[in-house]
């Protein structure tokens, strides 16, 4: 699908096209990256692994504005396939040397109508911004977009970012601290691939994530983790080039009711990401999200001890999870806002 809109055309790129592919990468990075050291872009090959990823949760839509055959401003849309299926996602993006004409607005009229096109009938989009800036991001350029365009901030959210290595003794305080709470379970931890056996219950806490995470006004609905999305998505991070190491708790039955996921990239030199970390509702109270992070971060340090600092994002209403994280040392380093909006 081909549009023209004001001086700027927007065409779909084809992620089996290299060129294309790149071109519309090297726009979104730096529209990313591009002061705002906090942010964290994702890298070329780990954009081509998702977008040439067989579509088996999410149909994906990439999206480039052309001026003169430059690319200006990156669309990008997920539609999810096995759950939410009102809902849409979206990201904007436009080269630090052409904004303020108009080019986000139009990919933003754009992305609305080919999603309302495809039934989805709520839209919803986060912007990341200065710490300074405060909970609403008041000023920042994306946020002020979203509000112009009639997005409502639903839930804010804090990144924050822990320097590596944790003292040993850190992490052997926490450990003991925890560890008489919950004597009737077992660890255990993987690298890439959930054991055969983990799968089922391991899926069905992780659709429960975002359910039980604080959401404030954000409309979600429990997501659909099978065994099909689950080695899809370790296939495609495995392409792109990231090790993800998880850490569970299994209760008496053998069944994963606590959860914790750290995602390392290989471009991304020196830095992981803290991912999703969940405890069952039946099975809280007995420090388990404690035990597990610690858990899988001595396996971080095990396998990869060149990585000097994890970056995490928190509602900010989150007090429980926030206890954790700056029980290891994490720092508040930026700000986040999620928006939705009905077409």
């Amino acid at each position: 699908m081909t549009v023209k809109a004001q001086l700027m055309e927007i065409v779909e790129v084809d992620p089996w096209d290299g060129a294309g592919l790149a071109a519309w990468h090297a726009t979104y990075f730096l529209a990313e990256s591009h002061g705002r050291p906090f942010a964290s872009p994702y890298f070329l090959e780990e954009v081509r692994a998702v977008a040439t990823a067989p579509p088996v949760a999410t149909e994906r839509w990439l999206l480039s504005g052309l001026v003169d055959g430059e690319v200006v401003c990156t669309g990008e849309v997920m539609l999810p396939l096995k759950d939410n299926l009102t809902k849409a996602d979206l990201r904007v993006h436009t080269h630090p040397d052409n904004r303020r004409r108009g080019h986000a607005t139009a990919m933003l009229d754009h992305v609305e109508q080919r999603v309302s096109a495809a039934g989805r009938r709520l839209v919803a989009a986060m912007v990341d911004y200065d710490h300074a800036a405060g909970p609403t991001g008041a000023g920042d350029p994306g946020v002020e977009l979203l509000l112009g365009r009639g997005y409502a901030l639903e839930l804010g959210d804090v990144q924050r970012t822990l320097r590596l290595p944790v003292p040993a003794g850190l992490l052997d305080r926490l450990a003991a601290d925890a560890a008489p709470h919950h004597q009737q379970y077992t660890l255990r931890s993987w690298v890439d691939r959930c054991p055969d056996e983990l799968v089922a219950s391991y899926g069905r806490l992780l659709g429960k994530l975002v359910l039980e995470a604080p959401m404030g006004g954000l409309e979600v609905e429990e997501e659909v983790y099978d065994e099909e999305r689950i080695r899809e998505q370790e296939a495609t991070m495995k392409a792109g080039g990231r090790t993800s190491l998880v850490t569970v708790a299994l209760n008496r039955e053998g069944a994963v009711v606590a959860y914790t996921e750290l995602s390392i990239p290989t471009d991304d030199q020196g830095r992981a990401y803290q991912w999703g970390t969940l405890v069952d509702p039946g099975h809280r109270g007995r420090r388990l999200g404690v035990a597990v992070k610690v858990a899988n971060h001595r396996l971080l340090h095990e396998r990869l001890p060149d990585v000097t600092e994890v970056v995490t994002f928190n509602a900010e209403v989150n007090d429980h999870m926030i206890a954790v994280n700056e029980a290891l040392g994490f720092v508040p380093t930026a700000r986040g806002a999620q928006f939705q909006k009905r077409l």
